[in-house]
């Protein structure tokens, strides 16, 4: 800490990160009435600056409001080195997070996810259970606004709180392909509100999701948990970039240093700190907070963290039809999914399984773009001919693979790269597995069968897609034994009794599907524990 940094008096809880996670454990610490301080990298996003109110609203996912950092390269950023890695981070810094530019495809993990070693003989076993997060699922689900239908059968009995969003022409479409083959196919959980709910206004149909939804109809946490939580008096501080979390002499978290907007460096000190950052950016931030009696890092003498980062390898198929499917309309993400290759099969040379994804196409812009890229519609004589065929013509399947956790893919701090503050950068290191490479090949020659059946007349294919590292997942795993994890089974450092992690870094698989559900219930769960033990705490 430098002589002239601002000192600032303790907070009881103080947070870190404002996306889904960090929102939803503000909002359930919040009846507390503790003094609860979040600090978010980001600032806030006004609804009007979103493309869909600018006629070139296609443009902006490749700009200002692309999924990729180092594409986007906002101020409010930080540089990522993915030269090691055939999978590039993506992700937002903001209020919300990346709930901002997310598809708003809101799975849970299936029960079979939680006891993978015990059912498959792989990784580890979760030391908590589907059932123990079922109720803060639930929970979630009315905060976030989620529709759906119940009655899966790959699931336990669950009941969204809103109707399903509608098909379309894309899932009907699709579905029959689905129907004829006797696969499972179901309508997607969605973080979309399908009618007016809690002050919002559903969904329109527009389409373009993941560059912000300023009709309010996607469920991003600045407009669900976060204007409860403030209004029942958390501090949310935005444009606070943390470097580092420090310690007292007994070892305890006692606050973090973090450069405000103005580039004033800052110590807020605190009472408990709660890591709400993403499975990159917690163990940047855990990596960089090193001190005498932490000198690997913070909460790190299992030299887990930063370790067994799990991305989901993601392949796309898409099929072109004859017939006219509207395809560029509502959300791209959220239409049908298929469980059909979730589970283990043996028969088929992997272990563990993926979700069916079924989307919906692009607009004109990014069809013409993407179909240049590879190589349906030329550039030239031929092209107009070629978009009429595509436009509004297609549906696509993505393969979701399950990422099992492996200590040579990492977090690391990069020696040269660092953000606009001096602060270290993140690198990846990053090698998909035999195991993911099967199961993508599996996916794909299905993806491409239930096209088929469903009547399409060309198929093309490929992966794993480069940007497609939204999933963030492993770096400070959950576990039972201090010597193989760094939380325990509800979030608390195994090393430092007032330090919690609460986001997608702890967990100890991935499951083979969208894992937001999942971080927030986590965060809820870990939230209500912590209120349970306010007592004993650091006990």
């Amino acid at each position: 800490m430098s002589d002239n940094s601002i000192s600032e008096g303790p907070v009881d809880v103080l947070i870190i990160g404002a996306g889904a996670s960090g929102a939803a454990v503000a909002w359930s610490l919040a009846d507390t009435r503790m003094k609860i301080v979040c600090l978010e990298q980001g600032d806030w996003m006004n609804p009007t600056d979103y493309a869909t109110n600018k006629t070139d609203w296609e443009v902006h996912q490749y700009s200002k409001l692309n999924i990729d950092p180092n594409v986007r390269g906002l101020e409010t950023d930080y540089p990522i080195n993915n030269d090691e890695s055939p999978i590039n981070v993506v992700n937002f810094n903001g209020v919300g997070g990346s709930t901002i530019l997310y598809a708003a495809h809101f799975p849970r993990l299936h029960p079979s996810d939680f006891k993978v070693k015990t059912l498959d003989g792989v990784a580890a076993d979760w030391p908590i259970s589907y059932d123990t997060l079922e109720p803060y699922f639930a929970q979630n689900d009315r905060m976030m606004g989620v529709s759906g239908l119940a009655g899966d059968p790959m699931y336990p009995p669950k009941q969204p709180p809103l109707p399903p969003i509608p098909l379309g022409l894309v899932g009907e479409t699709v579905a029959r392909g689905y129907n004829k083959l006797g696969w499972h196919w179901w309508p997607s959980d969605s973080a979309i509100i399908s009618q007016p709910y809690e002050g919002r206004d559903k969904c329109l149909n527009l389409g373009p999701c993941m560059t912000g939804c300023s009709q309010g109809g996607k469920s991003s946490t600045d407009i669900t948990y976060w204007p409860e939580a403030i209004r029942m008096g958390v501090e949310l501080r935005t444009r606070c970039r943390v470097r580092e979390v420090t310690v007292n002499e007994s070892g305890m978290a006692d606050g973090v240093i973090y450069y405000d907007a103005d580039g004033n460096e800052v110590h807020q000190k605190a009472e408990v700190v709660v890591m709400a950052c993403n499975g990159v950016g917690t163990p940047r931030i855990l990596l960089n907070s090193t001190s005498e009696q932490f000198p690997n890092g913070l909460a790190n003498s299992s030299g887990m963290v930063g370790k067994n980062l799990m991305f989901h390898p993601v392949g796309f198929a898409q099929g072109r039809f004859e017939e006219h499917l509207d395809s560029h309309k509502g959300p791209q993400g959220c239409c049908i999914l298929s469980k059909e290759f979730y589970e283990t099969d043996e028969s088929r040379g992997y272990v563990r399984g993926y979700n069916m994804q079924i989307t919906r196409g692009t607009g004109p812009f990014s069809t013409a773009l993407q179909g240049y890229a590879s190589g349906t519609i030329p550039w030239g004589p031929g092209h107009h001919d070629a978009f009429q065929k595509q436009f509004d013509h297609v549906a696509a399947i993505g393969i979701l693979c399950e990422d099992l956790p492996e200590e040579h893919n990492t977090v690391t701090l990069d020696p040269e790269l660092v953000d606009s503050d001096g602060i270290p950068s993140p690198k990846i290191n990053y090698t998909m597995s035999e195991n993911s490479r099967k199961m993508l090949e599996h996916g794909l020659a299905r993806a491409e069968e239930a096209l088929r059946a469903a009547g399409a007349v060309e198929v093309t294919s490929g992966g794993p897609v480069q940007a497609a590292g939204w999933h963030l997942l492993g770096t400070a795993r959950m576990g039972d034994d201090p010597a193989t994890s760094v939380v325990n089974n509800w979030g608390r450092s195994h090393d430092v009794k007032n330090l919690f992690i609460v986001d997608g870094s702890i967990f100890v698989t991935s499951g083979g599907l969208n894992p937001t559900s999942t971080i927030q219930a986590l965060a809820l769960y870990i939230a209500d524990t912590m209120k349970k033990n306010l007592a004993n705490l650091f006990d």
